[in-house]
């Protein structure tokens, strides 16, 4: 037996989790391979919803965290994701441990301890629901000052951006017909996969535009669908999605420089830039409402107040906020489209219900005496017709 398979057994038998650690080459970066079972090494304050997603999407066993995931100035929702996927969560083990461990080391969980072999790495504190709700409730009254602040970047946002968000100029003139339609933009928000799935019906009714938004285009695409819009940095988008003939709006920084870009040239596809600094998800319902669109249907939006505040939106969270007021009841939240229509009878249930009505009618009439006279002069004015067509061929 090689050595390597024995040291794993042994691990396996030791209490805890255990995987290979993942190491960002840049602070506030996810690794840039993740994969099943293995333990992820961060420096995040405020772990953020977003970025907690990608983790359980990616199906990582553990997060050891060097900073504090809850820091206590708003209540961050990125902790209770994990905890809720039954991800190990290890906090605030200090910036030592990100020198300390090396990318693709074996890496063992237990206790608040981060092992390789029988060598203490590093340890903090391994959170669990209840310590997780406990700092949530305290991070409560942080809220204030965060409201304050993004207030004050709302009002920063808008005098930088005000000609995009008041009058849409700069907006990339897409080729796709929008005008008059409805469009259904899809981001890889919490959920995204499962809203689509339960849109089916909406989607084969109304036809809509697809706008796919980063990993979102993805999604379309696994799920059968051809984006016809696809708005984001190309390296977080398969190759498959970008050759389906969608048109792709890479977003670009104020300056023009647009990250990812080279990857569209390597792969031989045309693209336009939108240089703005709104998240990728603004930009595609802005893009949506400047071409003309009659209703847009999000899914994997997240516009919640916590969702406002999280760490992980709070460079854009003036943009969402502008836009989703420039856009008003234009735009309905994924969920909220599929539930009205769950309630909406089907067109085959009316049918029936039509039909069903007239058996009732039909046999009211059969069972009562006027309705046997009204048969039979039906039949005697039907009949006549039907007697002169067969004499034309008798």
């Amino acid at each position: 037996m090689k050595l390597s398979g024995l040291l794993t057994r042994q691990e396996e038998s030791r209490p805890g989790v255990a995987g290979p650690a993942r190491v960002p080459r840049r602070s506030g970066e996810l690794p840039p391979r993740l994969g099943p079972g293995d333990i992820v090494v961060l420096d995040h304050v405020d772990l953020d919803r977003r970025t907690a997603d990608a983790l359980v999407e990616a199906g990582v066993v553990g997060v050891v965290n060097a900073a504090p995931s809850i820091s206590g100035r708003f209540p961050n929702l990125g902790p209770e994701v994990l905890s809720s996927a039954g991800v190990t969560l290890i906090d605030n083990v200090g910036r030592e441990a990100l020198r300390r461990i090396k990318d693709g080391a074996r890496l063992r969980l237990y206790e608040g301890v981060v092992y390789s072999g029988d060598t203490e790495l590093a340890s903090g504190c391994e959170q669990d629901a209840d310590s997780i709700a406990d700092q949530l409730i305290e991070a409560k009254a942080g809220m204030t000052a965060q409201l304050e602040a993004f207030s004050a970047n709302t009002i920063e946002f808008l005098r930088t951006e005000r000609m995009l968000i008041l009058d849409g100029i700069g907006v990339p003139a897409v080729s796709v017909p929008i005008e008059g339609r409805h469009v259904l933009v899809v981001a890889p928000g919490y959920g995204h996969a499962d809203d689509l799935k339960r849109l089916k019906r909406y989607v084969k009714h109304y036809r809509p535009v697809l706008i796919g938004v980063d990993s979102g285009a993805d999604t379309l695409r696994r799920a059968g669908y051809a984006p016809d819009v696809v708005v984001g940095d190309p390296e977080g988008i398969e190759a498959d999605t970008l050759k389906r003939g969608a048109e792709v709006v890479v977003p670009a920084h104020v300056d023009g420089h647009a990250p990812g870009i080279e990857r569209i040239q390597d792969l031989g596809i045309g693209a336009l830039t939108f240089p703005a600094s709104g998240n990728p998800e603004d930009l595609a319902l802005l893009i949506a409402d400047a071409h003309g669109a009659s209703l847009v249907v999000t899914v994997g939006f997240q516009a919640t107040l916590h969702e406002f505040l999280d760490r992980g939106r709070s460079g854009s969270n003036p943009s969402t906020f502008l836009t989703r007021l420039r856009m008003g009841g234009k735009v309905v939240d994924g969920p909220a489209a599929a539930a009205l229509q769950r309630g909406a009878g089907s067109n085959a249930g009316i049918v029936l219900l039509v039909l069903a009505a007239l058996a009732a009618i039909i046999t009211a009439f059969a069972v009562s005496g006027f309705g046997a006279a009204f048969l039979a002069t039906l039949g005697d004015v039907v009949g006549s017709p039907l007697a002169t067509v067969q004499g034309w061929f008798g």
